[in-house]
């Protein structure tokens, strides 16, 4: 298998402000090229951008996962155990509500894992996760 690269996502949003606040201010990334319809951004050294489509953006579902209503559709990023604390305070700093704060989940078994769920100012779900080591990523 070839090494990981940066994935590329684009999603919709409701409002370019928004994202520009939650993104930019909120998350602390940085940001590319941009339009009035859309904004790039570094999402951790993947290409993220949003695009302006206020008739799709935010549309919410959910599925069980270990007791949770896990939002589908969400997108986020692995993150070191460090990084994803910090991030966690971040948010919770800013006053956004966790859709599940973060936990530990599947304790004790393969894939064990830090997880924590929020929402966008645009009504996109977002996960971050962290594992105890990369290999347990996959672990079944």
């Amino acid at each position: 298998m070839t090494a990981v690269r940066p994935f590329h996502l684009a999603i919709p949003v409701s409002s370019l402000e928004n994202a520009r606040r939650f993104y930019g201010e909120i998350l602390g990334l940085e940001s590319g090229r941009s339009s009035d319809h859309w904004i790039d951004w570094n999402f951790f050294g993947h290409q993220f951008v949003t695009h302006l489509a206020p008739d799709v953006a935010g549309m919410k579902n959910h599925n069980g996962v270990d007791g949770h209503s896990v939002p589908v559709p969400h997108f986020g990023v692995v993150l070191l155990r460090d990084d994803w604390e910090q991030l966690a305070e971040r948010v919770r700093a800013a006053g956004v509500e966790f859709a599940i704060e973060p936990y530990i989940r599947f304790k004790g078994k393969p894939g064990e894992q830090g997880t924590m769920f929020f929402y966008d100012y645009c009504g996109n779900a977002l996960e971050f996760k962290t594992f105890n080591s990369d290999a347990d990523i996959f672990a079944t």
